[in-house]
């Protein structure tokens, strides 16, 4: 399986064993946003919201259920969202995920044909604020990283600035078999509820 894709790229989820990747995980690591104090003097730290959530649609693009701060598991169980980190690091970066979202990928409905990965920023910080902010894709739990397939950094791409929302990646499933695209794109998105049919509509 290759390791760190460029956005935009399309992978099987065939391992080198030949068996299929079964459980997959979005994590997210932010820090808060540091600002210089009264008169330059000083610095003082802005708690950054940024919200995971995964988006599950039918073979005809229709949405069939949101997985967010707000809906921490699927109807089927397959997905699950770790909880809602409203601060970031407000320390420095611990390199540890903020938020993980869990994909089983064999336990999703025989419905779901599509499962998007979106990213926004809750209180509309602008992601080029933020001093650091990273994404990985990868095979295994939340505790534990088998191998990394996607990773972005959001916070040093001057392609985010500007931007308060995006799409992460989506898996598809294609003759049967789960695979992968690294899509990492800004949108223009100020809301999850326009997130969602963005991804339907540019996406997937």
């Amino acid at each position: 399986m290759a390791i760190n894709l460029q956005k935009g790229q399309r992978i099987s989820l065939e391992k080198s064993n030949g068996s299929k990747l079964q459980t997959v995980c979005v994590g997210i690591n932010w820090g808060a946003i540091e600002k210089k104090g009264l008169f330059g003097f000083g610095t003082t730290k802005e708690a950054v919201d940024l919200d995971a959530s995964c988006a599950l649609y039918d073979d005809n693009k229709q949405l069939i259920d949101v997985v967010y701060f707000g809906h921490l598991q699927s109807k089927d169980g397959a997905v699950r969202h770790s909880g809602d980190d409203l601060t970031g690091d407000m320390a420095g970066d611990d390199g540890l995920d903020n938020e993980v979202i869990t994909v089983d990928l064999s336990a999703l409905s025989s419905s779901v044909g599509y499962v998007a990965f979106i990213l926004n920023s809750f209180r509309g910080q602008d992601f080029g604020t933020i001093p650091f902010a990273s994404i990985r894709i990868y095979e295994g739990t939340p505790t534990r990283v088998n191998e990394v397939f996607a990773t972005y950094d959001i916070a040093h791409s001057k392609d985010f600035a500007g931007h308060v929302s995006m799409a992460m990646g989506v898996f598809y499933k294609k003759n049967g078999e789960w695979k992968f695209n690294a899509i990492g794109e800004p949108t223009r998105d100020r809301k999850l509820e326009e997130s969602v049919k963005t991804m339907a509509q540019n996406y997937l």
